[in-house]
């Protein structure tokens, strides 16, 4: 068998990096290009974005079709409205998807593409505001937008400077930084984004603990002056392993565990009481937190914590989580 020679055993991975470093100087020159007038004028789109009171319409063909349906698809995820156009289909009815008060987003690399004329027709004579994300300054996409975000010319990874590599790299490197900044600047949380994605892992990890905890009459609660024998009872009844205990007002006053209870448990059950054997520093959670957050808490110990109480801001108890609760949900 024909062994190959080691230079090219090694040509597919000395391409890999010869790709990665051409990439990796357009990625440096668009950085710098923020310090010119890219800058102003990405400023200037985010602000007309976050201002307006329609949605987004990015659109595209071809290889920056692609890229522009992955921008779309990260801002609607990250609070901003939005949809995709094909320019395609736009002329065949589907300009009917551009509502009063939307923003055009259009990308292309050469800003010649004739299937957005349509598209771009259209926006002025309805008056919709046109973004432009090209590399050509003076291209019939950046002479028709309102703003242009030009980027700076780049050598393509593709060894015949055909293949769209590096261009539709700066064009989603630009569309992830302009999601960013209107999430930032709408203050877009956690939460938020937990409520767009529902689903898988993703969806558990940002689910409000709030949603998961047990309530009302599941809580194991009693006072201080409790005997063990009856906090024993309240234990069994509610099956979490531990109690929580409350003053007059409701308010947190310790914690009683499994572990609590062997320590006491050759004492008089009757005499001994609740704040006699409680910890009087137990680690809670508090209402407003996700469920990652309660499941880092809880791993954190070096013994890992099996129930938490969920407190309000007045220390009382609203609730209950078993680690069980989490993992079900989908967290590991």
């Amino acid at each position: 068998m024909h062994r190959p020679s080691p230079s090219s055993a090694r040509a597919p991975l000395d391409s890999a990096l010869q790709t990665l470093a051409i990439e990796r100087r357009g990625l440096d020159a668009l950085e710098q290009a923020f310090s010119g007038p890219l800058g102003d004028t990405f400023v200037a789109a985010v602000n007309c974005i976050a201002e307006s009171p329609g949605r987004l319409v990015v659109t595209g063909i071809g290889k920056s079709g692609h890229i522009a349906r992955k921008i779309q698809a990260t801002l609607a995820s990250t609070g901003t409205p939005s949809l995709f156009l094909h320019p395609a289909e736009a002329s065949h009815g589907d300009l009917g998807m551009i509502a009063a008060g939307d923003i055009i987003l259009a990308i292309s690399n050469s800003g010649e593409t004739a299937e957005l004329a349509a598209i771009l027709t259209y926006a002025a004579r309805q008056r919709h505001r046109v973004i432009a994300l090209t590399s050509v300054a003076t291209s019939a996409l950046a002479r028709a937008a309102h703003i242009s975000l030009v980027l700076p010319r780049s050598t393509e990874a593709c060894p015949m400077g055909l293949a769209p590599t590096t261009s539709t790299l700066l064009q989603l490197a630009l569309g992830d930084a302009l999601a960013i900044a209107l999430l930032e600047k709408r203050g877009f949380t956690a939460r938020d984004f937990g409520a767009f994605h529902p689903g898988g892992l993703l969806g558990a990890r940002l689910r409000p603990i709030s949603d998961l905890m047990h309530t009302g009459d599941a809580l194991p609660l009693g006072q201080g002056s409790l005997p063990l024998r009856s906090v024993i009872l309240e234990m069994t009844r509610k099956s979490f392993g531990c109690m929580g205990v409350v003053d007059d007002k409701g308010v947190l006053q310790g914690l009683i565990t499994d572990a609590d209870l062997r320590h006491a448990i050759s004492g008089d059950l009757d005499r001994t009481t609740a704040e006699d054997v409680m910890n009087r520093a137990p680690v809670t959670a508090t209402t407003d937190m996700l469920a990652q957050d309660v499941l880092h808490l809880m791993n954190q110990r070096k013994r890992p914590i099996t129930s938490l109480f969920i407190l309000d801001e007045t220390r009382q108890p609203r609730g209950i989580v078993h680690i069980h609760d989490l993992l079900r949900s989908g967290l590991s």
